[in-house]
């Protein structure tokens, strides 16, 4: 069998896995085959509520799964915990936090990220000033605004992207950067400060479905 360290690419997706080329064309995927994302879940012993469909048309979320905990890849929580979206987000939220948040924590900071703070997932609106619908529409989507640490530093994305705090500004700047970047290859749009002003204070992540596979991170 292959090593965690090395997957391979038509293997069937686990969240303990280390991410490869081809992650996130299986985390998509999952976008639409609910079971096999719910059964991806049950393999890595995370608990998870399965909440009822929600709105219509171009706001129907269908598949809001609220992250409970369990498994050694939910080793943090959320708050709002009340946060739901996509089962295949949280499956890449989980892989992200696993694979690329918990080793950069332990690296700058030399403590584990205990707690991810969101600014929620679904909103039934358009992407601001243009006519496409947002992810958020569907609940496909997560804003990550900031990291609590397990010795209570809080890294925030409004006041850290740029810091320039003598004391430990450049390690937070550098490993949200480090985060971001890591998040590139396992969702298939990836928004930062870095982006425009609407995003100074969050990462956007979602698991759009496009021709071809292409994404975006910026």
């Amino acid at each position: 069998p292959a090593c965690a360290s090395s997957p391979i690419p038509w293997a069937a997706l686990a969240l303990s896995q280390s991410p490869g080329w081809a992650t996130m064309r299986k985390l998509v995927a999952l976008r639409e085959d609910l079971p096999a994302c719910h059964a991806l879940l049950d393999r890595a012993e995370v608990r998870y509520n399965a909440l009822p469909t929600i709105g219509s048309g171009r706001c129907l979320a269908r598949d809001r799964t609220r992250l409970v905990g369990g498994g050694d890849v939910a080793s943090f929580a959320l708050s709002p915990a009340s946060v739901a979206p996509s089962c295949a987000v949280d499956a890449g939220l989980l892989i992200w936090m696993r694979h690329v948040v918990q080793p950069a924590a332990q690296r700058h900071f030399g403590a584990q990220v205990t707690l991810v703070e969101n600014l929620g997932s679904y909103n039934c609106r358009r992407i601001a000033g243009r006519d496409s619908w947002s992810e958020h529409a569907s609940g496909n989507a997560i804003d990550v605004s900031a990291f609590v640490l397990a010795d209570g530093r809080r890294i925030v994305l409004l006041r850290d992207w740029n810091s320039e705090n003598p004391r430990d500004g450049a390690k937070r700047a550098a490993f949200l950067r480090e985060v971001r970047d890591g998040a590139c290859g396992l969702f298939s749009t990836v928004l930062s400060p870095d982006y425009n002003a609407a995003h100074a204070n969050h990462f956007h992540f979602d698991m759009a479905g496009r021709v071809a596979g292409w994404s975006v991170c910026r």
